[in-house]
């Protein structure tokens, strides 16, 4: 499949973001080149769009010259999220086998249905994606399912199967995924491993108890399967045939200059939001960090946080995603939760209140409002069909002494 592939040492950054609800034409941004031993992306604007485009992130600021990332094996700023997962790079040393993989060929290769509004091509003068443009439908999900059993037991995979399991977006972490089309929208559906845990189905019930607490989350559905369950999430960055330009906590720390922390994203909110929009983001960032410190969602990385650019420029806070109990009890976040660290407390929670715009007797409202909500946790789990072997072992956790007794000093 990758015989027709030669590596090559640049390529071309392309805006796929639509206007107005219509797709937009395919626009050059410029061109991504290998650097520092083929170990670094680099990108240099087109100067038609330093004319009339927009810098991609704070550390692609809009102006002629080379940009490329301090640290091996990224690409420049925004770029770097364009690039697959880990399922998406397993996916695509299993289907292309390219001759050489540097980051350059997992851009390439993530294809045409990456997270955000960039694509990658070869040809310089016309956006032409890695693979073909069809999308899996809800019918197709059972083959889906042995197609993703195929590439973790290491097989070769029929050319029909091959559309099944694109590498698909850049967000979401290791767990095998690929993309459907469903009720007119694009939803990315998630698969399980094999393990006894219904991961699947326990991220959906997660995702609804959190829109209980009054978080803005994805919308998702727990599809039923032979065996378990797949979770399929609703894509924020597309609406109907427009796409979105969307960014993750990384980048923006990053660019920032910022430590891995909650309080340090809700402050770069000031820088990237707008104005009349700021608290209530920092408000909503502060109630996701108290739910998953309840909850022991403890892979709260800065990957599983992004922004979404608005058409006036400014950025949003994106829907809540991939936020399921870790069942680990390890009582430290991935986060900087604040001045204990990443410590999992609410103690811990409240010290740096003023970072996320408000003030202590505000936050505490906030943590009641959510540890009130949790309580219930386990019926809300069990009414979706959480089986209760499932239910006992996340309630070692969450309702271990740790956990428990933090959310009973809040809760109503």
């Amino acid at each position: 499949m990758s015989d027709a592939y030669k590596p090559q040492d640049a390529m071309g950054l392309w805006w796929l973001g639509g206007i107005g609800g219509q797709p937009c034409i395919p626009r050059p941004i410029g061109q991504l080149f290998l650097a520092d031993g083929n170990r670094k992306v680099g990108l240099e604007y087109d100067p038609a769009w330093v004319q009339s485009g927009f810098a991609l992130s704070e550390d692609l600021p809009l102006a002629r010259g080379v940009f490329l990332p301090k640290e091996k094996d990224l690409a420049a700023g925004a770029v770097d999220d364009a690039r697959p997962d880990r399922w998406g790079e397993r996916v695509i040393r299993n289907l292309y086998k390219p001759a050489r993989l540097s980051v350059l060929e997992y851009l390439y290769f993530a294809g045409d249905d990456r997270f955000g509004a960039l694509g990658v091509s070869l040809n310089p003068t016309r956006y032409q994606p890695s693979g073909d443009g069809a999308i899996a439908s809800l019918a197709n999900l059972p083959e889906m399912q042995r197609a993703i059993a195929a590439i973790l037991a290491g097989e070769k995979l029929d050319e029909a199967w091959v559309r099944l399991v694109k590498p698909g977006p850049s967000f979401g972490g290791a767990r095998p995924k690929s993309v459907i089309e469903m009720e007119g929208a694009q939803w990315v559906v998630k698969f399980s491993e094999g393990e006894d845990f219904n991961t699947e189905l326990v991220e959906h019930a997660t995702m609804r108890l959190a829109a209980d607490c009054g978080m803005d989350v994805a919308q998702t559905r727990a599809l039923p399967l032979p065996r378990g369950h797949a979770v399929a999430v609703k894509r924020f960055d597309r609406s109907g045939n427009q796409r979105s330009h969307v960014i993750s906590a990384n980048t923006v720390l990053r660019a920032a200059g910022l430590s891995l922390g909650y309080p340090e994203l809700a402050q770069c909110l000031r820088r990237i939001a707008r104005a009349e929009a700021i608290r209530g983001h920092q408000k909503e960032l502060f109630r996701r960090m108290v739910f998953n410190i309840l909850m022991d969602n403890t892979d709260d990385h800065e990957k599983n946080h992004a922004f979404v650019r608005a058409g006036d420029g400014f950025y949003d806070l994106s829907p809540a995603y991939d936020v399921v109990p870790s069942v680990k009890g390890l009582g430290q976040q991935q986060l900087r939760v604040g001045k204990g660290q990443a410590e999992s407390s609410i103690e811990n929670a409240l010290s740096e209140v003023q970072a996320f715009g408000m003030k202590k007797d505000a936050a505490v409202d906030v943590v009641k409002s959510v540890a009130t909500v949790v309580a219930g946790w386990k019926e809300n789990f069990r009414a979706l069909g959480v089986r209760e072997r499932d239910l006992d072992m996340m309630a070692q956790y969450i309702d271990g002494p740790l956990l428990k007794a933090q959310r009973a000093e809040f809760s109503k």
